[in-house]
């Protein structure tokens, strides 16, 4: 049941904020799709299809792991800082990020560049002024110790804990 609820709003939020609005934007500044692929439309294809990837293993993860949804009415039960987690703590809005830049390298746009950028401002202040403070609020000291080793935005291998293991 848990997965079924994280696949219903993951279409939702994928279908709006990585297909539908994306769409709008390139209709509106009458971008079209290119008639042949060539090495950048590959390298597009290839950015967007590894961004779905990281998202799709997040959504997972937070089925699975935190017995929840991405969705802020329905979050996870538990703290999830297993799989992408361990190396960021926000690698499901960096893989839709690299979604729109492989979108935007296909299709040549700027005005989608332009968009995740809009997006990556509206995403920044809804993790600072709502995600973080009810992460503290729901998980306490256990999420203070993983914010203090795992950066938000900027991946990167854990340290070793003392007994050789990654930590």
């Amino acid at each position: 049941m848990i997965l079924i609820r994280a696949l219903i709003w993951s279409t939702l939020f994928i279908g709006l904020m990585l297909v539908f609005l994306p769409g709008q934007v390139l209709s509106t500044f009458g971008v079209t799709r290119p008639l042949t692929l060539g090495v950048a439309g590959i390298a597009g294809i290839t950015i967007a299809v590894a961004g779905g990837a990281l998202a799709a293993w997040c959504i997972l993860t937070f089925a699975v792991i935190g017995k929840g949804t991405p969705a802020p009415f329905d979050p996870p039960r538990r703290l999830v800082v297993r799989g992408p987690y361990r190396y960021v703590r926000n690698p499901m809005y960096i893989g839709a990020g690299l979604v729109l830049v492989g979108a935007a390298v296909l299709y040549r746009s700027p005005a989608l560049i332009g968009y995740l950028l809009v997006l990556a401002i509206i995403i920044h202040a809804f993790v600072l002024g709502y995600e973080e403070p009810t992460l503290t609020r729901m998980f306490g000291a256990d999420y203070e110790r993983y914010r203090s080793t795992v950066h938000r935005w900027v991946p990167r291998v854990p340290p070793a804990s003392r007994d050789g293991s990654a930590a």
